[in-house]
């Protein structure tokens, strides 16, 4: 019998965690649960992901007030997925930021990545008649953006490093506490989820441009916040093995004219000790091995994942 199909019977809640990582800096996590993270201004906040339906995140702006009452007037987007993005009402916020590419993303596959994630993982779509539609950035740019926090609270920079995760991912960096956000560019003691990366920039360039700020405290897609530079560096380093790991064991099988579930089985074979008990490591590994297989037989942008590829990807692979 094959395994339950990709999270649809990770049914039990977690455990948030809100944590206060300097003055007025925020980030909730939850036992591999998308984290997410807000930012005090001078007289408002900037919000860090907007979680599934906007039922999900006014939970998390419950906790969130209870530290906080000033008016969010930013929501930043780190990029295009269902699970980050559909809860954006619930904020009331002036402006919506994300990248040029995350707009264009929203466009072409924003509708089936919510059909395809809310099959996924339909714990995380709290109330999905919550859901008002489509959320649609209000302010968009190329390179990086400047957020103005006020009074001595710096600036906040929000960073294009290339393609990674999506073609659109942004992070989130305090210059003044040298703290990032991250998105799922990098995550610290979770299983990376890969099935519309650029694998081969993601694991070079991208990466490079990420560890170059010098965070000293990270808050990546999921897992633990990582603090202290050794920690950044072991989820930068973690984040990039499991994608070299990916690119050797694929890549083999590819050069070699194997087949796409012999691909799977090797990675899954290379990969399973270090990263097997790690939060959705079973769920990921077969649109990510799709994914890096379509990319190296020549497909440079990923093929739209609909509900109906999910379930016939899960069903070969995992099956």
């Amino acid at each position: 019998m094959g395994k339950a199909f990709a999270s649809s019977a990770d049914l039990a809640d977690k455990r948030q965690t809100l944590e206060v990582l300097a003055d007025g800096v925020y980030a909730l996590t939850a036992e591999g649960d998308p984290n997410v993270g807000a930012i005090e201004g001078e007289d408002f906040l900037v919000c860090f992901e907007a979680m599934a339906t906007p039922t999900a995140a006014r939970a998390w702006l419950e906790r969130l007030r209870e530290h906080t009452d000033k008016p969010v007037r930013y929501l930043v987007l780190s990029h295009y997925h269902a699970v980050r993005v559909l809860g954006a009402s619930a904020f009331d916020a002036q402006v919506i930021i994300a990248h040029d590419n995350t707009r264009a993303l929203i466009a072409e596959r924003g509708r089936q990545d919510w059909e395809s994630e809310y099959g996924r993982m339909p714990r995380l779509f709290k109330d999905p008649d919550s859901i008002p539609g489509l959320t649609w950035p209000t302010l968009t740019f190329g390179d990086t953006a400047t957020i103005p926090l006020g009074g001595d609270r710096g600036d906040l920079v929000l960073k294009y490093c290339g393609p990674g995760h999506t073609e659109g991912d942004i992070v989130a960096w305090l210059p003044r506490h040298r703290i990032m956000f991250a998105g799922d560019l990098v995550e610290s003691q979770a299983a990376l989820y890969t099935g519309d990366a650029h694998h081969r920039r993601w694991a070079t360039t991208t990466l490079d441009a990420v560890a170059a700020l010098g965070a000293e405290t990270l808050v990546g897609g999921r897992g633990a916040v990582a603090r202290g530079r050794d920690a950044v560096d072991a989820a930068i380093a973690q984040t990039r093995h499991f994608l070299d790991t990916l690119l050797r064991e694929v890549g083999a099988v590819h050069t070699a004219g194997g087949t796409l579930k012999e691909a799977f089985d090797r990675a899954h074979a290379a990969l399973a000790d270090r990263y097997g008990r790690w939060p959705i490591f079973e769920h990921c590994l077969p649109f990510d091995v799709a994914r890096l297989w379509d990319e190296l037989s020549g497909s440079e942008r990923p093929v739209i994942w609909t509900a109906a590829r999910d379930r016939e990807v899960w069903e070969r692979l995992q099956g």
